[in-house]
């Protein structure tokens, strides 16, 4: 049983993480050979204040690349 562990940024749409575990499990099921049903994937929203880059904070910066 495949897991997925992604960590994002908050600030994402519900639709947004539609789309990324949908395409995720496309890509688990392709490249491994399992079936959808298997896949597992944790999706887990940090906060601005919570990330850093760079020694800094992302709250701190104008843009992350």
């Amino acid at each position: 049983m495949p897991i997925i562990q992604v960590h994002l940024i908050e600030g994402r749409t519900v639709e947004q993480k539609r789309r990324l575990v949908a395409e995720l499990t496309d890509a688990v099921v392709k490249s491994l050979g399992v079936t959808p049903d298997t896949v597992r994937i944790i999706l887990e929203d940090m906060a601005k204040h919570d990330y850093a880059v760079a020694g800094k904070l992302v709250i701190d910066q104008e843009k992350i690349p």
